[in-house]
């Protein structure tokens, strides 16, 4: 999952799921991208964790207690539940946190590629 945030605000949901076979989930790899709003029920239980507990100490844990908390930045989660886990009780790890390449994932379609040369 990646957090789309800006300040201490989430402002949006990205699901990316590896095509089939695949490992990453990075953008042009034929990943699978589902977008939720930031209330997202299916979510309710990690966002309140993350934004209401998490994330005063995010900048202090980093060194940068007296710095602001960056303007736009991602929070990227790995669920490291086993599967079947109630959406409650699951436990999701931070893998990243981004500011300064913060990529608008819904813009990707308008990505030139050899099989789309017009989308610009």
């Amino acid at each position: 999952l990646r957090y789309n945030m800006v300040g201490d605000a989430l402002i949006g949901i990205i699901h990316k799921k590896p095509k089939e076979g695949g490992i990453s989930a990075v953008g042009g790899t034929g990943s699978i991208y589902t977008y939720y709003g930031p209330s997202e029920k299916k979510f309710a239980s990690l966002t309140k964790s993350f934004v209401t507990t998490d994330l005063p100490k995010v900048m202090p844990a980093l060194g940068l207690g007296e710095e602001p908390i960056p303007l736009w930045w991602t929070s990227d989660f790995i669920n490291s539940s086993p599967p079947g886990t109630a959406a409650k009780d699951e436990k999701w790890i931070v893998g990243e946190f981004n500011c300064s390449c913060v990529g608008i994932s819904k813009c990707l379609p308008a990505y030139c590629q050899d099989d789309t040369p017009n989308a610009c």
